[in-house]
């Protein structure tokens, strides 16, 4: 059974996933088309980290936890819920390994390495930004 603080960190996550969707409906329709791919993708990145953090910030008076051992669980949570959307999403695409595992390089602009290393430490920054941690 979950716990309120694992169903929180869930109902956040699939924030931060509908926020990942529009972003990358952005990149695709507006940013790739305006500025090239390299620039876009870089863009939509640093886009998505800060929305994820922001996301952090604004859900922490609801989540309810502090510690870095709290901090660090929700964070590895939110990184392992993405790697699995994404592998699972990219797996009923159609996808190879080779094609899902070149996200997480830093080809072509591409910095996905560096959103999930800010889905992981966006709990801890957060905490910091208020002040918790």
């Amino acid at each position: 059974m979950l716990t309120v603080v694992a169903l929180k960190t869930l109902v956040i996550w699939v924030c931060i996933l509908v926020l990942a969707v529009a972003n990358g409906a952005l990149r695709e329709s507006v940013l790739i088309p305006g500025i090239g791919t390299p620039a876009a993708l870089v863009l939509s990145g640093l886009l998505l980290s800060i929305l994820i953090i922001g996301v952090a910030y604004l859900s922490f008076p609801w989540l309810r936890i502090s510690g870095p051992v709290q901090l660090l669980g929700v964070g590895l949570g939110w990184l392992a819920l993405t790697v699995v959307f994404e592998f699972s999403f990219g797996f009923w695409q159609g996808k190879s390994w080779p094609e899902l595992l070149e996200a997480y390089t830093f080809k072509d602009g591409n910095i996905w390495p560096v959103v999930l290393a800010a889905t992981v430490l966006a709990p801890y920054i957060a905490a910091r930004l208020r002040s918790w941690a």
